[in-house]
């Protein structure tokens, strides 16, 4: 059993259950991704398939990496990515990997790329509170002090200050799996995952 897959987030929606609950979704293409490289504990340290999702043409791809996908085929892919497995005996060289290794109700994980917010103030990232706002104050949005005392007179490491926003690797945990749709390659997700439209996800199984 492979742990995880790669994927693109094709945007959100809504959905209603057999019993007329509404529940927001986030619709994920997941695959179908092939197997390019297969890692064992024997020569490699540790058990890992590495895949590869969207297609690209030859012309497009590196020299060293067109060895690399033709030792696996005759395709070329946009991204690669490694997985945990069990048991590495269990895959071929251009395996296919689809949607069908998940169920409905079952409990994953995404990772993706957050959105970029660019320079953001103290209130915006960190959630601080504002000024005073009455006549005569000049500290609205101001972060305050950030200073120590005599000792040791330095705005110490880790201190929350104003800076980048966004463009981080994220992950959501617990997140359940609403719907599976193998014909689109398709499966929907209770509520939200990070990054932005046909930004490429990593679904993943909890740690086996």
């Amino acid at each position: 059993m492979v742990r995880g897959i790669l994927g693109k987030k094709i945007g959100m929606t809504s959905v209603y259950t057999a019993d007329g609950k509404y529940i927001p979704v986030t619709v994920l293409q997941v695959g179908p991704c092939f197997v390019t490289q297969i890692k064992s504990k024997g020569i490699d340290g540790y058990d890992a398939i590495q895949v590869g999702f969207e297609e690209k043409k030859e012309k497009h791809v590196t020299k060293p990496l067109v060895g690399h996908f033709k030792k696996s085929g005759d395709k070329f892919y946009a991204h690669l990515k490694e997985f945990d497995v069990q048991n590495p005996a269990d895959f071929v060289l251009g395996q296919e990997l689809t949607v069908d290794m998940f169920e409905i109700g079952e409990m994953i994980q995404v990772t993706g790329q957050s959105k970029g917010r660019g320079f953001a103030g103290t209130i915006k990232r960190h959630g601080f509170g504002r000024g005073p706002e009455s006549h005569g104050c000049r500290n609205h949005r101001e972060p305050g002090s950030i200073g120590c005392s005599a000792w040791p007179s330095k705005v110490m490491r880790g201190k929350r200050m104003p800076g980048q926003l966004g463009c981080d690797k994220t992950t959501v945990r617990n997140l359940q799996i609403v719907d599976i749709r193998p014909d689109d390659n398709v499966i929907l997700i209770k509520g939200q995952v990070p990054g932005a439209k046909s930004g490429i996800v990593e679904i993943k199984r909890p740690l086996f």
